[in-house]
């Protein structure tokens, strides 16, 4: 017969087994910024890693991706990515390429302090994140592209400058090519409303500038969605469409 000490340590083995195989991802809904890859510190831009409804999603440092992920226990597998295709420079590229290989050949999530580990088989760590912030309150960014109206993302007009910057008490500023613009602005979640804007009155008589700037602020107006990706920014319209793209001054 079992002696009642090793019966009872036995049972609370196999609920331990039970419970950790029951338990769901605790990734889901979070949102993560590479912090060292194969040991060594990210150096080139800001490779990210976002967990939502079974999919994964971010930036390499280089291009965006999105892909599906499992996830029960520490157990994980990200499965086959999609990602853009914009060049960059050596450095940045081959950081990119041993990310998504990082990424392929993980096997085992775990968070220790804050820091999310991916590791392989083994249990060798491929990989640390810390959490990322997506908060708009009290971040300045560079815009990179904006909706010209007509259906269209554009760069911005040579020699100028469009910034976006918000306030953690619900103010909004920047430059918009030729003045600068105030408004308020509410973050809740993923969605944003920017409110009426007002701008200095300086006139700008380089082609382009004036029409760049109407077109800019029009297309924060109609901004709904906003999405924080490591030093990355992207605020979109209702029905999806990009309004305006910057990086993290």
């Amino acid at each position: 017969m079992m002696p009642r000490a090793l019966s009872s340590i036995l049972a609370l083995m196999c609920l331990s087994a039970a419970l950790a195989v029951a338990q769901p991802s605790t990734l889901d809904g979070s949102s993560w910024t590479l912090t060292t890859l194969a040991g060594h510190p990210s150096l080139h831009g800001t490779p990210t890693l976002r967990f939502e409804g079974g999919r994964v999603s971010g930036n390499d440092s280089c291009n965006t991706y999105r892909g599906t992920y499992t996830g029960e226990g520490t157990t994980f597998r990200v499965g086959p990515l999609v990602a853009t295709r914009m060049a960059c420079q050596g450095p940045r590229m081959a950081q990119a390429a041993a990310f998504t290989e990082a990424l392929g050949k993980a096997r085992v999530t775990r968070i220790e302090d804050g820091v999310l580990v991916l590791a392989d088989e083994s249990g060798a760590a491929l990989a640390t994140f810390t959490r990322q912030s997506t908060s708009l309150a009290g971040t300045d960014w560079e815009v990179t592209g904006y909706n010209n109206g007509r259906q269209a993302v554009v760069s911005v007009v040579r020699d100028t400058r469009l910034t976006l910057a918000f306030a953690a008490d619900g103010r909004v500023s920047g430059e918009a090519g030729c003045n600068r613009f105030s408004g308020t602005y509410t973050a809740v979640g993923d969605t944003v409303a920017i409110g009426t804007l007002a701008t200095t009155r300086k006139m700008c008589g380089e082609e382009g500038v004036m029409a760049q700037e109407t077109a800019y602020l029009a297309a924060l107006a109609t901004a709904t969605r906003v999405r924080v990706d490591g030093d990355r920014l992207e605020l979109r319209t209702g029905d999806g469409a990009l309004a305006a793209s910057a990086r993290r001054r």
